[in-house]
């Protein structure tokens, strides 16, 4: 029976960069997750015997909402949800599954890269027919819809779905299927690279530790690491899901992984070290005493795919953020591809891949993928660093020694700080908006400015235009900094700085960072005074 309860709209309700984020507190509020499904429900276009996909990164409340997100799809007319065993399906593991099985879009339940627990985040995104996330278009006409909403629909009645078991059942005229998590993602992964070599490798002393973070990724890293690659148990460590992550933050930089860091830069470390993150999009590497930025690891990828099958062909094009550095902007050069500058967010990259003019795309804060999902894909980029290992056998530093040989070394270095008053994060947005156009031609210490602007993009296949995406500041010698408020967070505002140095292939490639990034930093801090406007004196994370 097919149940309407009466609603309000709750205030803030707007979908960020990766869907709506709160605390979980927030969304244990009655109709809360109800009104947000429900105007995703009125608004997403769907033909008649829709299929929709349901799954989360196991944090606490995923269960509670995925219940009730199976109820309410029955009464608003879908055919079949398929759901992940257990509730889990990755990010990328979702996309996959939602263009694998022909689905119109799926419910992603996850704060990504956020903590988890009772007290902690929480997050609902959702994804269209091409697998990856929902356009502004539709964000906009889904918060539209939060503001005006009234009710929202359930089938009440019968038994609840068992989603820890693989099968069949039934809500209402919907039929729910419980499928495999991992299977369909694992096969895709064995599609795209040469198991056989990194298998062989692996036989030969090719190691790798990978840290799961307790998060979503750890059903599929052990079974495609410890059991289709035959890298040996205990490979994957913290490798079970865990509603709270174990009590740590899922976010695989320096600080939350550090454990893995300081493996890895010890004389014990394996070849390879790599992260994931709470739902599985973003990824770590670090090789054996280096850390690879994520800037430096997509150029990286780009100039080594070739050496993995899917992508032995060469590539379309290379798609990154506009913060993330412009690394592979050269490799795109030096490969006669096109190099596409976005605004943040992995929705931005959706239509160049449909339109097969990206191959590869990355972010600065740690996302990489293909044309093969439309998400990023923390472990798809672990494997194809291991392919490139067990072709090449060659060590990680030894393969970014002869890049930045080849192609220069960006330094770069992004300065996080957390939860900040909004008022005093858009005071510093605002006061160096207002100073932009009077900047080029001025000085800050040595450097000299040759551009500022606020960052407007419009898309080359859709043509629609989307402005006020970051403060850019551009020096001589290809040196800038940019400024965003990141809309990732739950709580607060994120403010990030992003610094970057080009140093040419005959100039200084073994520099420790922060010293090569020394006036950068001080110009950034004279300009933006986050100080003076925040009263934060030093960054919370620093990548």
């Amino acid at each position: 029976m097919i149940t309407t309860i009466a609603t309000t709209p709750f205030e803030g309700q707007k979908p960020g960069t990766s869907g709506l984020r709160k605390k979980v507190r927030v969304f244990q509020q009655p109709n809360y997750a109800e009104n947000f499904i429900q105007s995703v429900f009125d608004v997403a276009e769907r033909p008649a015997g829709s299929t929709l996909v349901i799954g989360g990164d196991g944090r606490f409340h995923n269960r509670t909402v995925i219940a009730r997100a199976i109820r309410m799809a029955a009464a608003n007319g879908y055919a079949r949800v398929l759901v992940g065993q257990g509730g889990i399906l990755s990010t990328p593991a979702a996309s996959h599954v939602i263009r694998k099985y022909g689905a119109s879009g799926g419910l992603i339940l996850s704060a990504s890269h956020n903590p988890g627990g009772p007290d902690e985040d929480f997050g609902i995104k959702y994804n269209i027919a091409n697998g990856g996330p929902a356009p502004e278009a539709v964000t906009e006409a889904i918060y539209a819809r939060t503001q005006v909403i009234d009710r929202w629909l359930m089938v009440e009645g019968g038994d609840d779905v068992d989603f820890d078991t693989i099968g069949t059942s039934q809500v209402g005229d919907m039929v729910v299927e419980v499928i495999d998590s991992v299977a369909d993602y694992a096969d895709l992964m064995e599609e795209l690279f040469d198991f056989p070599a990194i298998r062989a490798a692996a036989g030969q002393g090719l190691s790798i530790a990978f840290d799961a973070m307790h998060a979503v990724t750890g059903p599929y890293a052990l079974e495609i690491l410890e059991r289709r690659l035959g890298f040996p148990a205990g490979t994957v460590h913290n490798g079970t899901p865990l509603e709270d992550f174990g009590g740590h933050h899922p976010d695989p930089n320096l600080v939350h992984a550090k454990v893995l860091h300081d493996l890895m830069m010890s004389p014990d470390a394996p070849a390879l070290g790599a992260a994931s993150d709470g739902d599985g999009d973003r990824n770590l590497i670090i090789g054996k005493g280096i850390f690879i930025t994520p800037s430096d690891s997509l150029a990286m990828l780009a100039a080594n795919a070739h050496l993995a099958p899917a992508y032995s062909g060469g590539l379309k094009g290379i798609a990154r953020s506009m913060p993330t550095s412009a690394a592979a902007d050269r490799v795109a050069e030096a490969l006669g591809i096109p190099l596409w500058e976005t605004p943040t967010g992995w929705k931005f990259f959706g239509t160049l891949l449909d339109a097969g003019m990206a191959t590869i795309c990355g972010e600065e804060s740690a996302g990489t993928g293909s044309d093969h999902v439309r998400e990023k894909d923390g472990l798809w980029a672990v494997l194809l660093w291991l392919n490139i290992l067990a072709v090449t056998g060659k060590p990680v530093a030894e393969l970014a020694c002869e890049h930045w040989a080849r192609f220069g070394r960006n330094y770069y270095a992004r300065f996080d700080y957390e939860g900040v008053e909004s008022a005093a994060a858009e005071a510093v947005m605002t006061g160096l908006t207002a100073r932009l156009p009077s900047l080029p031609g001025t000085t800050v210490g040595a450097l000299t400015v040759t551009m500022a602007d606020s960052f407007s993009y419009t898309d080359p296949v859709d043509g629609t235009t989307s402005r006020n995406q970051g403060l850019r500041i551009g020096f001589n010698g290809g040196t800038r900094i940019v400024l965003r408020l990141s809309g990732t967070g739950t709580q607060g505002a994120t403010i990030r700085l992003y610094l970057e140095r080009h140093e040419p292939a005959n100039g200084k490639l073994d520099g420790d960072t922060l010293v090569m990034l020394e006036d950068l930093i001080a110009a950034a801090q004279e300009l933006a005074q986050i100080a003076a406007l925040t009263g934060r004196t030093a960054p919370d994370v620093v990548t």
